[in-house]
């Protein structure tokens, strides 16, 4: 292998990076390192897309996106130069990234990302319900600045168009009511009693949280129907503290940025000790997004509704290990 740069370090990297969020934690990625020119090429797995919930890949793009930047942090944190190509090649669709490691030869070490390496183990979703306490304008603009880095915009909406937001969560909890087919996704990637300890991917019942007696959080309950042992019911917050990801466009190179954007947001509200939890249960259809972006300005697209707060940051899901996502040629 080129010198400094031996499989067991690009494992280490792509362990890191597969740390990262995906729709019902499908881990939709695939991985293969280029030992001559020292590049990652980071594709999406069409045998983990989701046809019902997610029939435009727009989800899985953005876990792939979530994926790149945890890589790009851990290069970062190995004194590695990513230089980094979105959709390198267009006729090759399931190929979205391709990551050169350089050596810094000279360059300095990005700190900005090297920082966020601590907490990319750290990072969990969190179905649990979350203080009624206000996230500290410091904090929102280190959230904000995060995703302009990654040239996406966060936003903290306001009481009227977080009713809105809601409204739409609620508006596609009862489409799902209404369409017996809408589950499947869901019943593939939820892994229930012992099953629940062996998986390597999916949500395990361990992670779904409790059941919401009342409240307002935008929590979807992954057991649906089916009885989960031990579970129990609780009380959610009634004024939860939403933010929106936008992007300006709504193709999939836009998906990618924004996966980056919000896996470098997630990162930041990991060190600043907040929990946070992910919807993009409104978001499937596209004329929702459209409902949902911020009613003033009128544009950019939202690709991601997450919830913020303080309180428990939920268990570790399962991954699939490195050998099964990185082929080294």
């Amino acid at each position: 292998m080129a010198s400094g740069l031996d499989e067991t370090t690009v494992a280490g990297l792509v362990a890191d990076a597969t740390a990262a969020p995906s729709m019902h934690n499908a881990q939709p990625w695939r991985f293969r390192f280029l030992t001559g020119e020292r590049r990652v090429l980071l594709y999406a797995d069409p045998e983990r897309a989701m046809p019902h919930s997610d029939p435009d890949n727009r989800a899985l793009h953005i876990g792939c996106g979530a994926a790149l930047l945890n890589l790009r942090v851990a290069a970062a944190h190995a004194d590695l130069v990513a230089e980094t190509r979105l959709s390198p090649e267009p006729e090759d669709a399931l190929l979205l990234a391709a990551v050169h490691l350089a050596d810094p030869a000279g360059r300095p070490r990005d700190d900005d990302l090297a920082r966020l390496h601590p907490v990319i183990r750290q990072r969990h979703t969190s179905r649990h319900p979350f203080a009624d306490k206000d996230v500290p304008e410091d904090v929102r603009a280190t959230l904000r600045d995060a995703a302009a880095r990654e040239g996406a915009e966060l936003l903290f909406p306001g009481g009227w168009h977080t009713e809105t937001v809601l409204d739409l969560v609620r508006d596609a909890e009862s489409r799902d009511l209404m369409d017996p087919g809408t589950d499947e996704d869901l019943v593939r990637w939820t892994r229930l009693g012992p099953e629940a300890d062996t998986a390597v991917d999916g949500v395990p019942e361990y992670a779904f949280g409790p059941r919401k007696r009342d409240g307002r959080a935008p929590v979807r309950d992954f057991a649906g129907r089916r009885p989960v042992a031990d579970r129990g019911a609780t009380s959610f917050e009634h004024a939860p503290h939403l933010a929106l990801l936008s992007t300006p466009g709504d193709g999939p190179v836009d998906w990618l940025r924004a996966g980056q954007a919000l896996e470098r947001v997630l990162l930041e509200a990991t060190l600043a000790d907040l929990a946070t939890s992910l919807t993009s249960h409104a978001l499937e259809d596209r004329e929702l997004r459209l409902l949902a972006r911020d009613p003033g300005s009128g544009i950019g697209q939202v690709q991601m509704v997450l919830r913020l707060g303080y309180g428990p940051r939920g268990p570790a899901t399962p991954r699939r290990p490195v050998s099964d996502v990185l082929d080294v040629v």
